[in-house]
């Protein structure tokens, strides 16, 4: 397997774990966004969206982080990385899309960059206007939701690490690089302590990547 990645990325950060709990190693290729290299005419080819992450499985190309961790699951069962309660299952991936389609997506690179082009925001003003904005929102949902539910223990679904962690953790690593204060959020905090113990999260890191600044 090759995954194409970039260190800052938070759905490769995703994936990065999902590997690490799964004992599978990828060959890594970094994709620099902050510099472009997602535009150019090789990168297009492997991923039409030209977003990280993409996973070369053979021949073939699998895109978007949650449908990359969703094949890991299936493919490699022995380690599991979803409960199997269906409805803890089900709650697992709502979790996980809180985080990936409702606050991830909506402060990514090409976001930010829009948001400057077209409205002319500054770089202060995306973070406490824009980014901060939407990480408080989501978190204040994604806390409510994980400290009411019966399916929550040591982590964010039960007592192993799941999906829905290895999205939490690379948002939180979002939110402290946006300087957001998270003290009002204690179940997430918690759970985030919980993973950063654990070597397939720490090795996971952008700061341990290879191509971090």
């Amino acid at each position: 397997m090759k995954l194409y990645t970039y260190f800052q990325s938070s759905a490769a950060y995703r994936v990065r774990i999902a590997l690490n709990l799964k004992g599978l190693t990828a060959e890594s290729a970094y994709i620099d966004l902050a510099h472009g290299d997602q535009r150019c005419e090789f990168y297009e080819g492997v991923n039409p969206q030209r977003l990280v992450p993409s996973l070369m499985v053979g021949p073939d190309v699998l895109t978007q982080s949650i449908a990359i961790m969703e094949y890991l699951e299936e493919a490699h069962p022995e380690r599991p990385i979803l409960p199997k309660d269906l409805i803890a299952r089900a709650q697992c991936r709502a979790i996980a899309q809180i985080i990936a389609s409702d606050i991830a997506v909506l402060n990514n690179l090409k976001v930010r960059d829009r948001l400057k082009a077209e409205f002319g925001m500054s770089d202060d003003a995306l973070r406490e206007q824009w980014v901060q904005h939407w990480i408080y929102d989501g978190f204040a949902a994604l806390e409510a939701v994980l400290a009411r539910s019966k399916h929550t223990g040591n982590f964010c679904v039960g007592n192993f690490p799941t999906i829905a962690d290895c999205c939490l953790v690379p948002q939180m690593f979002n939110a402290q690089r946006f300087k957001c204060d998270v003290t009002a959020f204690p179940t997430i905090c918690r759970i985030v302590d919980a993973c950063e113990d654990l070597p397939a999260f720490a090795s996971a890191h952008p700061s341990k990547q290879a191509d971090a600044a």
